[in-house]
């Protein structure tokens, strides 16, 4: 079985990759590095909903550490960019990197981002990050699937239901959170 490095972003964009990657003669080591979410108990929530995913299937998980300011240094002056948009790509370069460098540290050859899954985020950049980050390290390549495909989104909505699991409805960073439209405006836009 092939071991691989999987950064994970959250329990429900984890589970069906997990799953597809165990049913692929991989082993899934998780990495959970994700300091752009905010505020810290949103970061608390799905950090112990992947721990509690781990467990369940018995992977090993670790945990990068939290640190909110260094992820704001690096998007400094991209915060009004839109999602998909340069802020985002920083963002990924970040969390790709230690990435990167858990997987180089840790004897892994292979590493993945549950990131992928995301119908909100670029796959481009995804894919950019990741090959960008693994070019730092002659021994370690960055495994590019396209995980929105095969019907792994469907297998995501499934596991999400089966398990439990807290769904989020924001990537995370405290610019992507959508501010509430009240239920008679969103009717009258529709007008």
């Amino acid at each position: 079985m092939e071991k691989i490095l999987l950064h994970t972003c959250c329990a429900p964009c984890s589970a069906a990759i997990i799953e597809w990657m165990l049913q692929h003669d991989m082993r899934p080591t998780l990495f959970y590095f994700n300091p752009n979410i905010y505020p810290r108990e949103e970061y608390e929530i799905r950090k112990s909903e992947c721990v509690r995913y781990a467990v369940k299937l018995g992977l090993d998980i670790l945990d990068g550490d939290y640190d909110h300011a260094v992820w704001l240094s690096a998007v400094a002056g991209l915060e009004a960019e839109p999602e998909r948009g340069s802020r985002c790509l920083q963002c990924f370069k970040l969390r790709m990197s230690a990435t990167a460098e858990v997987a180089h540290g840790n004897g892994f050859t292979l590493f993945a981002t549950t990131l992928a899954s995301s119908r909100w985020k670029s796959l481009p950049q995804i894919t950019e990050a990741g090959h960008w980050a693994a070019a730092r390290f002659p021994d370690l390549r960055f495994y590019d699937k396209n995980w929105r495909k095969d019907g792994l989104q469907q297998r995501r909505n499934e596991l999400l239901a089966l398990n439990g699991f807290y769904n989020q409805q924001y990537c995370g960073c405290e610019f992507s959170i959508r501010p509430k439209v009240a239920p008679q405006e969103s009717a009258s836009q529709l007008k």
